[in-house]
């Protein structure tokens, strides 16, 4: 199939090219996001590869549609940033790489987890200016703490088996119990008394109407003071100037996001030369008590290997009318 490839980096290329040997489809890699801007590049392509910021609503498939794309082939596991229902109508197929490595994003929640409680980031700029000092470094022992896990699927039972394993009580919210982490010892709860009860709380669910800004005003007022809040799902499911007002407030201890709301213009872009223009964004960077990393979560080398290897054969796999419905969002309600 003639693919148009969004959003790609020379690591996007290598590692799908890789795959492609095996499928022998015909990539276009563009490095722009898609967009209402640039959907024109689509133009008479079957299907187009995107990833976690490129914006397929209703007016981009239309677009894709009246040109002749009838596959959208997403690289990551949400499908937040696409009109189901859009792409229903125009009867496009939608396909996803449901699971990639729920390891890659466990860990980094583990790291930042741990490098927020014990200061890691601040101690190695401390010391390669010759500062020993520990003044305010001090963390908290994880074990015996109460950890709570927002969304308990893949991801969010390996962050359970992490976090059992460093002798924490955990209490979990999920609209489907898994009894993998029940067997760990997580404890079901309301979401209300997950808030309520947790020294840390972890995000691992999909950004749908439901949990948008499910990190709200109202949730970080149910907190315990000192908080720590770790979020490596999608940004959108913290309300951040609320969580700015209550950083600022001393409610939260910490705070480590993979992920921010209005991620699209900023993340995997080298602005280092530039004056960042998101206010909020800039804000959340003067805080000692966050470390923000720029949607690195998922990125190990067999997390992207599996990106690939997967994205490939949601392709071939329609290209062969063999799609199955578990992937194809179109039609399977998630």
């Amino acid at each position: 199939m003639k693919i148009a490839v969004f959003s790609t980096k020379p690591y996007d290329r290598q590692f799908l090219e890789a795959a492609n040997i095996a499928h022998g489809h015909d990539l276009t890699y563009f490095e722009p996001r898609l967009n209402t801007e640039t959907v024109p590049l689509a133009d008479g392509f079957s299907g187009v590869c995107v990833f976690v910021n490129d914006l397929l609503d209703a007016t981009v498939l239309s677009e894709l549609n009246k040109h002749g794309t009838r596959l959208i082939a997403l690289r990551c596991a949400g499908f937040n940033n696409v009109d189901l229902a859009a792409a229903r109508e125009l009867q496009m197929t939608v396909v996803r790489v449901p699971a990639y490595s729920p390891f890659a994003v466990a860990e980094h929640t583990a790291g930042l987890i741990l490098s927020l409680n014990r200061g890691i980031h601040r101690a190695y700029n401390r010391v390669r200016e010759g500062n020993f000092a520990l003044d305010g470094l001090m963390g908290f022992d994880l074990h015996d703490r109460t950890v709570g896990i927002v969304g308990t699927g893949r991801i969010g039972c390996v962050v359970t088996r992490i976090m059992q394993g460093f002798g924490c009580h955990l209490l979990a919210y999920d609209p489907v119990q898994n009894p993998d982490c029940e067997a760990l010892g997580a404890r079901y709860v309301p979401l209300e008394e997950l808030f309520a009860n947790s020294d840390i709380i972890t995000l691992h669910c999909p950004l749908t109407p439901n949990t948008h800004h499910l990190v709200d005003v109202k949730a970080l007022r149910r907190m315990k003071d000192g908080v720590m809040l770790i979020n490596t799902s999608r940004g959108a499911l913290i309300d951040t100037a609320a969580l700015i007002q209550w950083n600022k407030a001393g409610k939260v201890g910490s705070v480590g996001l993979d992920v921010y709301e209005e991620e699209e213009d900023v993340f995997f872009e080298d602005l280092s030369n530039h004056v960042i223009q998101d206010d909020i964004l800039a804000r959340l960077l003067t805080f000692p008590n966050v470390i923000i990393t720029g949607h690195q979560a998922f990125f190990t080398r067999e997390a992207v290997q599996n990106i690939a290897d997967t994205t490939l054969g949601n392709i071939t796999a329609y290209e062969r009318g063999q799609i199955d419905p578990i992937n194809n969002l179109t039609y399977e309600a998630l």
